[in-house]
């Protein structure tokens, strides 16, 4: 691409960002999503500072302070042996986002590379990528990680491995697709003609303009691993006790509903607004990023 061409693409970006951020300051959800991811991540970076009662996401047991109703000393209350929920379910937030970061991470680095060949090259390869990819996709995501993982050992590695194994086609399928609309695009002949080659106009010129797409989909995709791990662990699947995972947690407070509430239910409370924040702010950066892709779900 000249780089005459490549500084009007760049003016015709800076002028599509300054759309978008306009109309995601005029959508107060999508705010509202921003400010909760925020502190969610705030939250999990911060969790040995913030919590009060840090020692509560290892063992241990408190019998003087079994079950107490939220208060000003116990925010969320405590559970069964004592422990501080609130304390725990800062740490869970810690251990949800760093895992959903590595899913989704995993996920695009074998989906992304697969996609682009797919949609660049065509033909035979192409076929082979995408019937394959369709084949994962017949089968529910939370289907096919309950077998991966119900086959291993239950570990938080196992979860990892579980979800990324069904989570690449997407981003395969995704990246497929756009692919194949940009290539059609007048730059990129440009670059061929000029005498590029293959993977320097795949990589240089097709794949930037994934970027928004992709940002989008990730975005809205940490929602649904967070919600996957959560099942996993809530089934015993996922990381295993003590370690303070928000689907472990309500798994073990389910048994004392509806009588001793707050032992599931924030740890749940944290998952939804988690989940709502991720929601909201994908949807946000759809508007400011002005992506029309067809996204999907994970």
């Amino acid at each position: 691409m000249s780089t005459a061409s490549r500084t009007d693409l760049s003016s015709v970006r800076n002028e599509e960002l300054r759309r978008g951020w306009t109309r995601l300051k005029r959508s107060p959800l999508s705010i509202v999503g921003l400010v909760i991811v925020a502190l969610v991540v705030l939250a999990a970076v911060f969790a040995p500072v913030l919590a009060p009662y840090p020692q509560d996401a290892g063992p241990g047991v408190h019998f003087d302070r079994v079950h107490k109703p939220p208060s000003l000393a116990h925010l969320f209350g405590t559970d069964d042996v004592g422990r501080d929920i609130f304390s725990r379910s800062l740490f869970g937030a810690r251990l949800s986002l760093g895992l959903g970061m590595i899913v989704l991470a995993i996920g695009m680095g074998i989906g992304i590379p697969l996609g682009l060949i797919a949609g660049y090259w065509g033909r035979g390869v192409a076929t082979l990528i995408m019937r394959t990819a369709d084949i994962f996709l017949a089968i529910p995501s939370l289907v096919l990680a309950l077998a991966v993982a119900a086959a291993f050992k239950p570990t938080l590695t196992t979860t990892m491995i579980a979800i990324s194994f069904s989570w690449w086609p997407w981003f395969t399928r995704l990246v497929y697709g756009e692919a194949l609309r940009i290539k059609e695009n007048q730059f990129v002949e440009s670059s061929r003609g000029l005498g590029a080659s293959s993977w320097r106009t795949a990589y240089h010129e097709i794949l930037p303009n994934l970027i928004s797409p992709i940002i989008v989909k990730a975005t809205l995709d940490m929602g649904f691993v967070i919600m996957m791990d959560a099942s996993l662990s809530f089934l015993g699947l996922g990381a295993q006790p003590p370690t303070p995972a928000w689907g472990t947690m309500i798994a073990e407070g389910r048994q004392y509903l509806p009588t001793i509430w707050w032992q599931a239910t924030m740890p749940g409370l944290m998952i939804l607004v988690t989940v709502m924040g991720f929601n909201l702010l994908g949807d946000g950066f759809r508007d400011l990023l002005d992506v029309h892709a067809d996204i999907g779900e994970g």
